[in-house]
């Protein structure tokens, strides 16, 4: 083994001493490393007690104090922000200095799916097809049509069928009045024209929830005295009503529907982004780096230095655990390996959960929170305020 001299109380910086020099260009980190390795050797005793670390303990543990907090700090703004990052490229130049505004851009992509299912939008494509009607055949099987055409039946799934009788309103304006005696249609058609439409001159104005009323009460005869226009779809097997009849040969009828495979496709990104870099998907790849040293303030530097004492104090209580006792003339002395560790872990945890409950009291959430409540506690206050009576 190396016959390594004891500390003396007088680290010199050295880059050869820092294992990753992740801040060795920084020459606040430089100046601080000097300063945080006498800080620890004096917490750890010395010079009254030998402190059994070098430089290089210090500084490694100085440079490991500094990445955790970073870590630390860009872990919580990746947990703040994941919603608006997902799906940058990962080319985005480093986040670390970056105002990030939440947006609205991949809540939108997450609501697509909902304008697929309702058929107003979406991010799937919506295709048409029909089946030939043949008098008499009440049952058409889709997936056999859709083996047809190359597709799987299993990939198909229709989300619309275009079936159904005259709108009542045709009725109401231009058909023979089903149900309504007279005949509104004709009774219109004398007139030569309703609200504009038609080529004569007279005009029949009556009030509105009027004319809703006589047209739900078209739409009631024609389900109760006319034919029943509806249709069931179970497992792509289609039967409609009522039953063609010769007249229907040839007819098309009509529907969309869309492949799930689409589906499945399209909810996932090509992830080839800009430049072929690449998408963020996840909080791996967010582009974040280490932070920078001289940046940090001094709420941060002095949980920096605090954790450097506890990683100093765990390295020595490993270093002093070699030997449980030193023999000396006529005794033997035994060292404190097991309260430095125990004390290290301690103060390792309680720093961390500090940190973390301090971010999440500045956490987006928190902070609006908290204005809500100063706007609630102003206004209580001012209603407390005397108002100043002007008699004129």
């Amino acid at each position: 083994m190396a016959n390594i001299p004891i500390y003396d109380g007088n680290p010199v910086w050295s880059p050869t001493y820092v294992p990753f020099g992740f801040y060795n260009s920084d020459l606040e980190f430089q100046q601080d490393a000097v300063k945080v390795a006498r800080f620890c050797a004096q917490r750890l005793g010395w010079p009254i007690e030998n402190v059994e670390l070098q430089d290089a303990n210090f500084f490694t543990a100085f440079e490991e104090a500094v990445t955790v907090y970073g870590n630390e700090l860009y872990a919580y703004q990746v947990r703040e922000n994941m919603l608006n990052l997902e799906g940058l490229p990962i080319s985005t130049p480093p986040l670390n200095n970056t105002q990030i505004t939440p947006n609205m851009g991949n809540i939108i992509r997450i609501s697509e799916q909902y304008g697929t299912e309702a058929g107003v939008g979406g991010d799937v494509n919506w295709y048409s097809g029909s089946v030939i009607l043949t008098g008499s055949v009440q049952d058409y099987d889709l997936d056999q049509w859709a083996r047809d055409r190359g597709i799987s039946g299993s990939n198909l799934e229709i989300k619309r069928v275009f079936y159904q009788g005259v709108p009542a309103s045709a009725d109401y304006y231009y058909g023979s009045g089903v149900g309504l005696g007279a005949g509104y249609g004709a009774f219109f058609g004398a007139l030569g024209g309703v609200a504009g439409f038609g080529g004569g001159t007279n005009w029949f104005i009556s009030p509105l929830s009027y004319n809703v009323a006589a047209i739900q009460e078209v739409e009631l005869a024609d389900t109760i005295l006319g034919s029943a226009f509806s249709f069931e779809l179970i497992n792509n097997k289609l039967r409609i009503f009522p039953v063609p009849t010769e007249a229907d040969n040839g007819v098309h009828f009509w529907f969309q529907y869309l492949l799930k495979d689409e589906r499945l496709e399209d909810s996932l990104a090509s992830g080839s982004g800009e430049l072929g870099a690449g998408l963020v998907t996840n909080v791996s790849n967010v582009p974040f780096t280490n932070p920078v040293y001289s940046q940090i303030n001094s709420i941060g530097r002095s949980w920096i230095f605090e954790y450097t004492l506890a990683l100093c104090k765990e390295i020595l209580g490993y270093v002093r655990g070699k030997y449980s006792t030193i023999p000396i003339p006529g005794a033997e002395v035994t060292l404190n390996q097991g309260d430095l560790i125990a004390s290290a872990t301690t103060d390792k945890e309680a720093l961390i959960a500090r940190l973390r409950e301090y971010f999440d009291q500045t956490s987006r959430q928190a902070m609006l929170e908290r204005r809500a409540l100063e706007a609630d506690f102003s206004q209580t206050e001012l209603n407390k305020t005397p108002m100043t009576i002007f008699i004129g």
